[in-house]
Protein backbone atom coordinates (compact mmCIF):
# COMPACT_ATOMS: atom_id res chain seq x y z
CA UNK A 1 0.00 0.00 0.00
CA UNK A 2 2.85 2.19 0.68
CA UNK A 3 4.09 2.11 -2.67
CA UNK A 4 0.77 3.12 -4.31
CA UNK A 5 0.34 5.83 -1.73
CA UNK A 6 4.00 7.35 -2.97
CA UNK A 7 2.62 7.20 -6.67
CA UNK A 8 -0.79 8.64 -5.71
CA UNK A 9 0.78 11.34 -3.91
CA UNK A 10 3.67 11.81 -6.04
CA UNK A 11 1.32 12.52 -9.55
CA UNK A 12 -1.42 14.17 -7.42
CA UNK A 13 -3.89 11.04 -8.93
CA UNK A 14 -7.31 10.51 -6.91
CA UNK A 15 -7.34 7.02 -5.17
CA UNK A 16 -10.62 5.71 -5.40
CA UNK A 17 -10.29 2.06 -2.94
CA UNK A 18 -13.68 -0.30 -2.27
CA UNK A 19 -13.65 -2.79 0.63
CA UNK A 20 -14.60 -5.85 0.23
CA UNK A 21 -16.57 -8.00 2.77
CA UNK A 22 -14.03 -9.67 4.46
CA UNK A 23 -16.00 -12.68 5.87
CA UNK A 24 -17.55 -13.10 2.47
CA UNK A 25 -13.88 -13.02 1.14
CA UNK A 26 -12.53 -15.46 3.70
CA UNK A 27 -15.05 -18.04 2.80
CA UNK A 28 -14.64 -17.79 -0.87
CA UNK A 29 -10.71 -18.06 0.22
CA UNK A 30 -11.24 -20.94 2.36
CA UNK A 31 -13.42 -22.50 -0.08
CA UNK A 32 -10.72 -22.32 -2.63
CA UNK A 33 -8.07 -23.67 -0.83
CA UNK A 34 -10.28 -26.65 0.05
CA UNK A 35 -11.31 -27.45 -3.68
CA UNK A 36 -7.52 -28.43 -3.81
CA UNK A 37 -6.84 -26.27 -7.14
CA UNK A 38 -3.67 -24.58 -8.00
CA UNK A 39 -4.98 -20.72 -8.83
CA UNK A 40 -6.46 -19.71 -5.23
CA UNK A 41 -5.87 -16.27 -6.00
CA UNK A 42 -8.26 -16.22 -8.08
CA UNK A 43 -11.04 -14.68 -5.45
CA UNK A 44 -8.90 -11.72 -5.48
CA UNK A 45 -8.19 -11.42 -9.21
CA UNK A 46 -12.02 -11.66 -10.03
CA UNK A 47 -12.75 -9.03 -7.49
CA UNK A 48 -10.09 -6.58 -8.74
CA UNK A 49 -11.75 -6.68 -12.11
CA UNK A 50 -14.77 -6.74 -11.19
CA UNK A 51 -14.32 -3.85 -9.36
CA UNK A 52 -12.13 -1.92 -11.82
CA UNK A 53 -14.91 -2.30 -14.44
CA UNK A 54 -17.68 -1.47 -12.37
CA UNK A 55 -16.13 1.74 -11.55
CA UNK A 56 -15.20 2.24 -15.36
CA UNK A 57 -18.58 1.76 -15.96
CA UNK A 58 -20.29 3.87 -13.33
CA UNK A 59 -18.16 7.03 -14.24
CA UNK A 60 -18.30 7.00 -18.13
CA UNK A 61 -14.26 6.04 -18.24
CA UNK A 62 -13.69 4.49 -21.69
CA UNK A 63 -10.08 3.92 -21.15
CA UNK A 64 -8.15 1.71 -18.25
CA UNK A 65 -4.63 1.62 -18.61
CA UNK A 66 -2.85 -1.59 -17.50
CA UNK A 67 0.86 -2.59 -16.60
CA UNK A 68 0.14 -5.85 -18.78
CA UNK A 69 3.21 -6.22 -21.58
CA UNK A 70 5.06 -8.34 -23.46
CA UNK A 71 8.02 -7.56 -22.64
CA UNK A 72 7.97 -9.32 -19.72
CA UNK A 73 4.99 -11.69 -19.86
CA UNK A 74 5.54 -12.92 -23.33
CA UNK A 75 5.32 -16.71 -22.25
CA UNK A 76 2.29 -17.04 -20.40
CA UNK A 77 1.90 -19.43 -17.18
CA UNK A 78 0.28 -22.85 -18.14
CA UNK A 79 -3.36 -23.06 -17.88
CA UNK A 80 -2.95 -26.45 -15.22
CA UNK A 81 -1.47 -23.91 -13.57
CA UNK A 82 -3.45 -21.10 -13.47
CA UNK A 83 -6.60 -20.83 -15.04
CA UNK A 84 -8.68 -18.07 -15.77
CA UNK A 85 -9.12 -16.25 -12.87
CA UNK A 86 -12.63 -14.84 -14.67
CA UNK A 87 -13.89 -17.94 -14.78
CA UNK A 88 -17.31 -17.14 -12.93
CA UNK A 89 -18.55 -21.14 -13.43
CA UNK A 90 -15.68 -22.65 -12.12
CA UNK A 91 -15.82 -19.81 -8.81
CA UNK A 92 -19.82 -20.54 -8.16
CA UNK A 93 -19.01 -24.30 -8.05
CA UNK A 94 -16.01 -23.91 -5.77
CA UNK A 95 -18.13 -21.97 -3.46
CA UNK A 96 -21.35 -23.80 -4.07
CA UNK A 97 -19.71 -27.02 -3.01
CA UNK A 98 -16.99 -25.38 -0.04
CA UNK A 99 -18.52 -22.22 0.98
CA UNK A 100 -20.27 -22.08 3.79
CA UNK A 101 -21.87 -18.69 3.55
CA UNK A 102 -23.77 -16.31 0.49
CA UNK A 103 -21.66 -14.12 -1.93
CA UNK A 104 -24.17 -10.63 -1.31
CA UNK A 105 -21.99 -8.35 -1.78
CA UNK A 106 -18.66 -10.27 -3.22
CA UNK A 107 -18.07 -8.07 -6.87
CA UNK A 108 -17.69 -10.34 -9.69
CA UNK A 109 -17.01 -10.34 -13.22
CA UNK A 110 -17.05 -12.65 -16.03
CA UNK A 111 -15.47 -13.61 -19.64
CA UNK A 112 -18.66 -12.31 -21.62
CA UNK A 113 -18.92 -8.71 -19.46
CA UNK A 114 -15.29 -7.65 -19.91
CA UNK A 115 -14.20 -9.08 -23.21
CA UNK A 116 -17.60 -8.74 -25.03
CA UNK A 117 -19.87 -6.35 -23.69
CA UNK A 118 -17.51 -3.96 -22.21
CA UNK A 119 -15.22 -3.08 -25.00
CA UNK A 120 -17.36 -3.63 -27.85
CA UNK A 121 -20.77 -2.48 -26.60
CA UNK A 122 -20.11 -0.10 -23.62
CA UNK A 123 -16.91 0.96 -25.16
CA UNK A 124 -14.81 0.37 -22.64
CA UNK A 125 -10.91 -0.08 -23.53
CA UNK A 126 -8.29 -2.05 -21.99
CA UNK A 127 -4.75 -0.35 -22.99
CA UNK A 128 -1.23 -1.92 -22.34
CA UNK A 129 1.16 1.67 -22.71
CA UNK A 130 4.10 -0.67 -22.06
CA UNK A 131 3.57 -2.11 -25.29
CA UNK A 132 4.10 0.83 -27.24
CA UNK A 133 7.57 1.81 -25.28
CA UNK A 134 11.07 0.00 -25.47
CA UNK A 135 9.95 -1.59 -21.36
CA UNK A 136 12.91 -3.15 -19.58
CA UNK A 137 11.67 -4.19 -16.14
CA UNK A 138 14.69 -3.41 -14.27
CA UNK A 139 15.19 0.09 -16.01
CA UNK A 140 11.34 0.37 -14.12
CA UNK A 141 12.08 -0.45 -11.17
CA UNK A 142 15.04 1.80 -10.65
CA UNK A 143 13.36 4.96 -12.25
CA UNK A 144 10.44 3.92 -9.14
CA UNK A 145 13.06 4.02 -6.78
CA UNK A 146 14.87 7.17 -7.85
CA UNK A 147 11.90 8.81 -8.37
CA UNK A 148 8.97 7.37 -6.15
CA UNK A 149 11.21 5.72 -3.21
CA UNK A 150 9.65 2.42 -4.29
CA UNK A 151 9.80 -0.78 -2.14
CA UNK A 152 11.01 -3.44 -4.87
CA UNK A 153 8.96 -7.41 -4.12
CA UNK A 154 11.38 -9.75 -3.58
CA UNK A 155 9.78 -11.04 -6.75
CA UNK A 156 7.00 -11.22 -9.17
CA UNK A 157 3.52 -11.20 -7.52
CA UNK A 158 5.26 -11.11 -3.93
CA UNK A 159 3.28 -7.88 -2.77
CA UNK A 160 1.65 -9.27 -0.11
CA UNK A 161 2.29 -12.16 2.43
CA UNK A 162 -0.43 -14.06 0.80
CA UNK A 163 0.76 -13.99 -2.97
CA UNK A 164 4.03 -14.59 -1.65
CA UNK A 165 2.59 -18.10 0.27
CA UNK A 166 0.25 -19.10 -2.65
CA UNK A 167 3.08 -18.29 -5.57
CA UNK A 168 6.13 -18.99 -3.28
CA UNK A 169 5.12 -22.18 -1.80
CA UNK A 170 1.54 -23.56 -2.31
CA UNK A 171 2.15 -23.93 -5.97
CA UNK A 172 6.15 -25.27 -5.66
CA UNK A 173 5.41 -27.29 -2.21
CA UNK A 174 2.06 -28.52 -3.18
CA UNK A 175 1.82 -28.71 -7.11
CA UNK A 176 5.42 -28.85 -7.90
CA UNK A 177 5.03 -25.62 -10.20
CA UNK A 178 7.67 -23.27 -10.02
CA UNK A 179 6.33 -19.91 -11.53
CA UNK A 180 9.89 -18.43 -11.67
CA UNK A 181 10.40 -20.71 -14.83
CA UNK A 182 7.67 -18.35 -16.55
CA UNK A 183 9.06 -15.65 -15.15
CA UNK A 184 12.53 -15.62 -16.04
CA UNK A 185 11.87 -17.38 -19.37
CA UNK A 186 10.41 -13.80 -20.17
CA UNK A 187 13.34 -11.84 -19.25
CA UNK A 188 15.72 -14.25 -20.83
CA UNK A 189 13.89 -14.09 -24.71
CA UNK A 190 13.51 -10.42 -24.09
CA UNK A 191 17.15 -10.20 -23.25
CA UNK A 192 17.13 -9.07 -19.93
CA UNK A 193 18.94 -11.85 -18.32
CA UNK A 194 20.67 -14.60 -19.06
CA UNK A 195 20.02 -17.93 -18.85
CA UNK A 196 23.14 -18.85 -16.81
CA UNK A 197 21.75 -15.71 -13.99
CA UNK A 198 18.03 -17.83 -14.46
CA UNK A 199 19.41 -20.73 -13.64
CA UNK A 200 21.03 -19.95 -10.98
CA UNK A 201 18.55 -18.39 -9.56
CA UNK A 202 16.15 -21.53 -9.81
CA UNK A 203 18.78 -23.50 -7.94
CA UNK A 204 17.66 -21.70 -4.48
CA UNK A 205 14.01 -22.59 -3.09
CA UNK A 206 11.20 -19.90 -4.28
CA UNK A 207 10.31 -18.98 -0.24
CA UNK A 208 12.28 -18.37 3.00
CA UNK A 209 12.73 -21.38 4.77
CA UNK A 210 12.94 -19.46 8.08
CA UNK A 211 10.08 -17.07 7.58
CA UNK A 212 7.52 -20.11 5.44
CA UNK A 213 6.36 -20.78 9.03
CA UNK A 214 5.05 -17.45 10.30
CA UNK A 215 3.52 -17.16 6.84
CA UNK A 216 1.59 -20.26 7.68
CA UNK A 217 0.48 -19.34 10.79
CA UNK A 218 -0.56 -15.58 9.33
CA UNK A 219 -2.85 -17.12 6.45
CA UNK A 220 -4.21 -19.99 8.84
CA UNK A 221 -4.83 -17.32 11.50
CA UNK A 222 -6.21 -14.38 8.29
CA UNK A 223 -8.57 -17.79 7.34
CA UNK A 224 -9.80 -18.61 10.40
CA UNK A 225 -8.57 -22.11 11.13
CA UNK A 226 -5.42 -23.60 13.08
CA UNK A 227 -2.00 -24.33 10.90
CA UNK A 228 -2.80 -28.06 11.26
CA UNK A 229 -6.25 -27.67 9.18
CA UNK A 230 -4.06 -25.76 6.77
CA UNK A 231 -1.17 -28.12 6.51
CA UNK A 232 -4.48 -30.73 6.18
CA UNK A 233 -5.55 -29.11 2.75
CA UNK A 234 -2.00 -28.78 1.81
CA UNK A 235 -1.45 -32.75 2.35
CA UNK A 236 -4.84 -33.39 0.29
CA UNK A 237 -5.16 -34.88 -3.08
CA UNK A 238 -4.43 -32.30 -5.94
CA UNK A 239 -6.84 -31.10 -8.16
CA UNK A 240 -7.47 -28.95 -11.19
CA UNK A 241 -10.16 -26.70 -12.84
CA UNK A 242 -11.04 -29.97 -14.67
CA UNK A 243 -12.68 -31.27 -11.43
CA UNK A 244 -15.29 -29.01 -11.49
CA UNK A 245 -18.05 -27.03 -13.25
CA UNK A 246 -16.01 -24.54 -15.57
CA UNK A 247 -16.25 -22.37 -18.78
CA UNK A 248 -13.42 -24.02 -20.60
CA UNK A 249 -15.40 -24.42 -23.97
CA UNK A 250 -16.34 -20.95 -24.40
CA UNK A 251 -12.41 -20.17 -23.05
CA UNK A 252 -10.91 -22.27 -25.76
CA UNK A 253 -13.29 -21.27 -28.69
CA UNK A 254 -13.25 -17.59 -27.72
CA UNK A 255 -9.33 -17.35 -27.53
CA UNK A 256 -9.40 -19.02 -31.12
CA UNK A 257 -11.71 -16.63 -32.39
CA UNK A 258 -10.10 -13.45 -31.46
CA UNK A 259 -7.09 -14.45 -32.45
CA UNK A 260 -8.30 -14.87 -35.52
CA UNK A 261 -10.04 -11.69 -36.24
CA UNK A 262 -6.69 -10.18 -34.47
CA UNK A 263 -8.47 -8.44 -31.55
CA UNK A 264 -6.09 -9.45 -29.03
CA UNK A 265 -2.67 -11.63 -28.98
CA UNK A 266 -4.64 -13.81 -25.04
CA UNK A 267 -7.71 -13.43 -23.61
CA UNK A 268 -6.25 -14.81 -20.03
CA UNK A 269 -7.79 -13.62 -17.31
Amino acid sequence: MNNIEQIVDKLGLDLYTEVIDWEEMRDLQLAYIKSGVPQIDAPQDNAYFATMYKFAEQNSVNYILTGGNLSTECVQIPLEWMWYQSDYALLFDIHRKFGTRPLIRFPRTTILRHKVYLPYIKGVKLIRPLDYIPYFKQEAIDLLVKDFAWQPYPRKHFESRFTKFYEGYWLFKKFGYDTRRVYLTNLILTNQMTREDALLELERLPYDEEMIAHDFEYIATKLGISVDELQGYMDAPNKSYKDYESQETLYRVGARIMKFFGLEWSIRR
